[in-house]
């Protein structure tokens, strides 16, 4: 089983993709949250001439954030710095456009942008809108080496709903989503596979990629510490701020519809908040401060230890082993622990969990 890191993105994030290379990492997944993180393709060009190894990738672009022509620039740029290790990881979007105050993009957009990115990545002239028109673009000269198309370049697809896995398979994508406990997990695999078998593609051909966030619990350590409120916080509250925009913006959760029993309080009193943030014309602003990142200082006391055991991997080592264990036997490829600015050395926990498997 594959075991990668997701970044916070941040200007020196090579050296957490650095000591993740030294601990036998294969893969580093980076933000594409422009509101809420740094730049991408500026970390990861650093991150691809300070390692040597480990796999560099988008966790997840959001297409509608920047043109294809230049996505595929990038790509191919990052490529030449690193030869092999570059992935692209892709979605219709969640905390890069909430956080702008946008829903999900179109699939059917998202499925041409992609297109047109590995057309120019394949040396084609594609033909695609380019304000307002349609243009015929390609890469005029990739033969005197500035970049490098040669060398492939997977897509991973960030799919949950069965439209978007049905997508997924007919790219013969790899595939990554989030996912909180076991059972989940193996039926969000299942859903997967399903897709992929309708699509006419072996079974084993199918990449799975797991994102599972959490801390690896020391002996004694309670739910509700301060270690394992920051790095398994920021995951929690996601929940919370799901529920806010729902009841704010009306948008649609594909791992949400209403909220959980025994955590519909801590949910009800975050929303109760979230009406009151400023400025009310835009309060998704202050829903999605710290998303993914931190805990902000108003709702630290929702985050319970209920609503963590309920939406993350937090567990002792041994049975966060077992439960990684779980997963890889039905069939997931991948494990990528997101990791809290800040609590980087949470690394070497993982690293300990990463070791049992070889």
């Amino acid at each position: 089983m594959d075991f990668g890191i997701g970044i916070a993105t941040a200007a020196d994030s090579w050296k957490v993709a650095q000591r993740a290379e030294e601990l036998g990492f294969t893969h580093a997944w980076f933000f594409d949250t422009q509101m809420i993180t740094a730049d991408p393709f500026v970390a990861m060009a650093a991150a691809a001439v300070k390692t040597s190894k480990i796999r560099l990738g988008t966790g997840v672009l959001v297409p509608s954030n920047r043109l294809a022509a230049v996505t595929a620039n990038a790509f191919a740029t990052l490529n030449a710095l690193a030869p092999g290790r570059i992935d692209f990881g892709v979605g219709t979007g969640f905390s890069a456009r909430r956080a702008m105050g946008l829903g999900a993009m179109k699939l059917a957009d998202m499925e041409e942008y992609i297109r047109v990115v590995y057309g120019l990545l394949a040396g084609d002239i594609v033909e695609t809108e380019v304000e307002g028109a349609r243009r015929k673009i390609k890469f005029l000269n990739p033969e005197i080496g500035l970049f490098n198309t040669r060398d492939a370049i997977p897509l991973y697809v960030s799919a949950y709903g069965p439209r978007s896995q049905a997508l997924t398979a007919k790219l013969g994508a790899a595939w990554k989503c989030f996912i909180q406990d076991v059972p989940g997990g193996i039926a969000a695999l299942a859903s997967m596979q399903k897709s992929w078998a309708e699509a006419g593609r072996p079974a084993d051909s199918l990449y799975a990629t797991a994102w599972a966030c959490g801390c690896v619990l020391r002996p004694g350590e309670r739910l509700d510490s301060d270690r394992v409120v920051a790095q398994s916080g920021p995951r929690a509250a996601v929940l919370l701020h799901r529920h806010a925009d729902l009841d704010q913006q009306g948008w649609q959760n594909t791992t949400v519809v209403e909220a959980p029993e025994g955590i519909a309080d801590e949910v009800r009193q975050y929303v109760e908040m979230a009406r009151r943030f400023e400025p009310a014309d835009a309060r998704y602003l202050n829903n999605h401060r710290g998303h993914f990142v931190f805990v902000k200082p108003e709702e630290r006391h929702l985050i319970t230890p209920e609503l963590i055991r309920r939406t993350t991997f937090t567990a002792p080592e041994g049975e966060m082993i077992q439960r990684i264990e779980a997963l890889r036997s039905a069939g997931w490829k991948q494990i990528v622990i997101p990791l809290v600015p800040g609590h980087e050395d949470a690394l070497d926990d993982w690293a300990r969990v990463k070791a049992a498997f070889g």
